[in-house]
């Protein structure tokens, strides 16, 4: 699975989002850089086919559905989109993207996905107290339980701060899963993960834009995208 972002901008002469390319693959975690407060959740928005760029165009398999894209591409922890609200416990997150998935959604279902996955002692915290790697992880599993998902596009990891190393191993654990993964972090990040271990990366802006190094593929996992929320930024599609 492909999807193409081809000379895309959001606002008056690129003022949102510059004039951007990016290609999102399967089995693969493509990073680009966005500064400023509304520019990357406005980026995410348009990578998963909720909002409509001022100009360029976003295509899936070469073709321009913003339908279908929506079907199989997940938004995940956008600010101001689709964050969990931070004082909302932990528990209470997972019913609600149980429900999503269509599965039991109710406190001992959500307490025995927190089993399976390790996570049963932070029940209880609150969803901003969350350690940045749980919270990350966690969003993503999550976005993975939707049917049909296979592309997940992670808004800002870098905020909730620790070392962007491991959420790039994180980001490496779906891709190997069959993901399409596109992270989109600020420049400080993007520049540790480039002195650690130097990869090709996609940067906002042409020509500037590169792909990160192709990840073994495996059997694709299914799952949908979670819920998005309507946004200040304007143009989102319904």
């Amino acid at each position: 699975m492909k999807i193409a972002l081809t000379a895309v901008s959001k606002g008056r002469a690129g003022g949102i989002v510059p004039l951007t390319d990016l290609v999102i693959e399967s089995g693969r975690v493509t990073i680009t850089t966005a500064e400023t407060e509304q520019r990357p959740s406005v980026l995410g928005l348009i990578a998963v086919g909720r909002m409509r760029p001022d100009s360029g165009t976003v295509t899936i398999e070469g073709a321009r559905s913003a339908r279908r894209l929506r079907k199989v591409a997940a938004l995940v922890d956008a600010p101001d989109v689709n964050d969990p609200a931070p004082d909302v416990t932990v528990v209470g997150v997972v019913e609600e993207e149980l429900m999503f998935a269509g599965r039991r959604a109710d406190p001992l279902s959500a307490r025995r996905w927190l089993d399976e996955h390790g996570w049963r002692r932070l029940a209880r915290t609150p969803f901003g107290q969350l350690e940045a790697d749980d919270r990350i992880h966690m969003l993503l599993e999550l976005a993975a339980l939707r049917r049909g998902i296979e592309a997940l596009v992670l808004v800002s990891p870098d905020r909730h701060g620790g070392d962007p190393r491991h959420w790039r191993r994180i980001a490496d654990g779906f891709a190997a899963r069959g993901f399409a993964v596109l992270v989109i972090a600020g420049t400080a990040a993007s520049t540790a993960l480039d002195a650690h271990a130097p990869t090709p990366r996609a940067r906002i802006g042409r020509p500037r834009i590169r792909r990160s190094a192709t990840i073994r593929r495996a059997r694709p996992a299914s799952a949908a995208p979670l819920g998005t929320p309507p946004s200040p930024t304007g143009g989102i599609l319904s």
